[in-house]
């Protein structure tokens, strides 16, 4: 048995360093072991000095509060939570309005999902989105695209894409975040990422932030917003209860949605 713990063990240290976060029952799934035997491993390594147990599985120690993960890294991560959450914000869009979408993969998501709504007008920092939009998407669809200074997420950033974004008057800004904080809100590691993200939500006459659950409780260098600044959140089902409670007492209105399906729980928040 310790030899087979030790082998868990290995194979699950190996995932975090590929991903960053793990969940207990991806894990469960993928090692063919109860959940319970996963939490014991968790625990294990944790005392080890490992990982840091977090609600519903583990992430990497230490992780700076500067440090961005590649993007093929994040694609990788939390797919149906993604596709789940992007379905549900898509919802949010009607045909002729104007809106921004920030980098990020769960926003790239959003805009597979945009791509038959038709006279959209799209305003993007991302390489990524622009391309889906203008390839695929519906003929009427207008995409503009700012310059600036490339990050790993693909984002545009910088003086440049800072003077593009205050030269517009946009409907929403759907944005992709690093981190939710109770106190320090939506956050990225990226100070220039940061600039250019706020530029944006100014531009926008309401913001919708688009996340998964493991984003709790993490933190970046640069806050981007307040949480009270979110007129909707939308995110999966894997919300620990303590941050539903927070989210629904601070933001406009909570959209929890289920992992596989496009069922949302709607919360008003404050405002809402």
């Amino acid at each position: 048995m310790t030899v087979l713990a030790a082998q868990r063990q290995a194979l699950i240290v190996a995932a975090l360093d590929r991903d960053g976060v793990v969940r207990v029952s991806d894990l469960a799934e993928e090692l063919g072991v109860s959940d319970m035997t996963v939490r014991r491993d968790l625990t294990t390594l944790q005392d080890e000095g490992m990982l840091v147990k977090v609600h519903g599985g583990a992430r990497v120690m230490n992780q700076l509060s500067t440090a961005e993960p590649s993007f093929a890294v994040k694609s990788r991560r939390s797919l149906p939570q993604k596709e789940a959450i992007a379905a549900a914000a898509a919802d949010l869009v009607r045909p002729g309005d104007a809106i921004a979408i920030s980098a990020g993969t769960t926003t790239l998501a959003l805009a597979r999902h945009l791509t038959q709504v038709p006279y959209l007008t799209v305003v993007t920092n991302s390489v990524w989105v622009a391309n889906v939009l203008a390839d695929d998407g519906h003929e009427s669809t207008t995409v503009l695209l700012t310059g600036g200074q490339r990050t790993p997420s693909h984002a545009l950033v910088g003086p440049l894409a800072v003077a593009a974004l205050r030269s517009f008057h946009l409907d929403r800004c759907f944005l992709g975040v690093h981190g939710i904080h109770p106190e320090k809100g939506f956050t990225t590691p990226n100070l220039l990422e940061a600039e250019t993200n706020r530029t944006m939500i100014a531009a926008a006459g309401g913001l919708v932030v688009v996340t998964d659950s493991s984003k709790w409780d993490v933190v970046g260098l640069s806050s981007m917003a307040t949480l009270e600044q979110a007129e909707t959140v939308v995110t999966d089902s894997g919300l620990p209860g303590e941050a539903r409670e927070v989210l629904e007492g601070a933001v406009g209105r909570l959209h929890v949605v289920e992992t596989g399906t496009h069922t949302v729980d709607d919360s008003a928040g404050a405002g809402g």
